[in-house]
């Protein structure tokens, strides 16, 4: 058996690397848009450390999830926020993992129903890899690769640090 714990990388260096990767391509027309739960507190932080003006919009994709039917409503359900226009605007959607790239379609079907941006970029602090739809970030923190059975967490402590941590995904019933 193998007892080698898995090395994960710090998050707040992965964290600073994307701000780096993405500073580049700000413009006054550019807004962030975070995917709660994770992605909202990246793109809270990437928007004070980018120093953007144009408000900070917030995803709740529950509703969007091609898997509803199977897993129904998580029980924090909370309301989406866009406080700009989206059309023609430069949207970046921020997560913090790519998987299986369904968070990510949710997201972008949820954004047209407020309008049609100009172009939507995706920045994610950890790709995990393992598409099942043709969706890539154009920003990365790093790449991971995990042992099956394995989910990948980011977490938030009260000193507003992010962590990285794995988990066991539980099989369906």
């Amino acid at each position: 058996m193998n007892t080698k714990k898995l090395q994960l990388p710090d998050a707040e260096n992965l964290f600073a690397d994307l701000a780096n990767k993405i500073r580049p391509d700000i413009n006054k027309n550019t807004a962030l848009v975070g995917v709660r739960t994770g992605g909202v507190w990246l793109a809270q932080r990437l928007q004070q450390e980018l120093g953007l003006m144009n408000p900070l919009g917030i995803l709740d994709i529950s509703f969007y999830r091609d898997d509803f039917d199977r897993i129904g409503l998580h029980p924090k359900v909370k309301p989406s926020e866009i406080p700009f226009q989206v059309t023609d605007s430069h949207i970046i959607l921020v997560d913090d993992i790519l998987y299986t790239g369904r968070t990510i379609r949710a997201a972008i079907n949820e954004l047209f129903d407020y309008g049609r941006p100009a172009s939507i970029r995706l920045a994610i602090l950890v790709d995990r890899g393992k598409r099942e739809l043709p969706i890539a970030a154009q920003y990365v923190g790093a790449e991971v690769v995990l042992p099956s059975g394995k989910m990948l967490n980011l977490q938030q402590g009260g000193d507003k640090k992010l962590r990285l941590s794995i988990y066991d995904k539980q099989l369906p019933a």
